[in-house]
């Protein structure tokens, strides 16, 4: 009788995920998605972004790094702010209905960002924490 068996790395802690995980494309592509789709509805009622754009902020990088294979910290800890930047610029001049007069765009692009700042900086704060620490485990380990 033949057993399967994979050769992928197991996570170094108890993960949700039955099976190795996200790949790194993959935690880019829904760390961005769930930023656009919550940026989308908060810029369509509110016209700018701000607590519920934070709140998915750090639901993506705790999502990245309990749902990514290992190795993939360091995306899931990098992506979130880019994705931010990225769909903010997308989404301000459609969504936002402000067309692309630069001066407006600049203006509601600093005052979003300053409204997702805290959460920005603490889902970074705790991202590199954990990425740190994966990365001494992994030196410790000889891996």
């Amino acid at each position: 009788m033949m057993t399967m068996r994979s050769e992928l790395p197991k996570p170094p802690f108890n993960s949700p995920v039955k099976g190795a995980g996200l790949t790194k494309p993959g935690i880019a592509i829904l760390q961005f998605l769930l930023i656009f789709i919550v940026a989308i509805v908060e810029i369509f009622f509110r016209s700018n972004i701000g607590f519920l754009t934070g709140i998915a902020l750090w639901a993506t990088y705790y999502g990245g790094l309990i749902y990514g294979r290992p190795g993939t910290t360091f995306v899931a800890v990098v992506n979130p702010p880019i994705a931010l930047a990225l769909a903010t610029l997308l989404l301000l001049p459609t969504v936002g209905g402000f067309s692309l007069s630069i001066t407006r765009l600049g203006v509601d692009l600093v005052t979003g960002l300053a409204s997702v700042a805290p959460f920005l900086i603490t889902g970074s704060l705790f991202g590199w924490w954990f990425y740190f620490k994966e990365q001494k485990r992994l030196l410790s380990s000889g891996a």
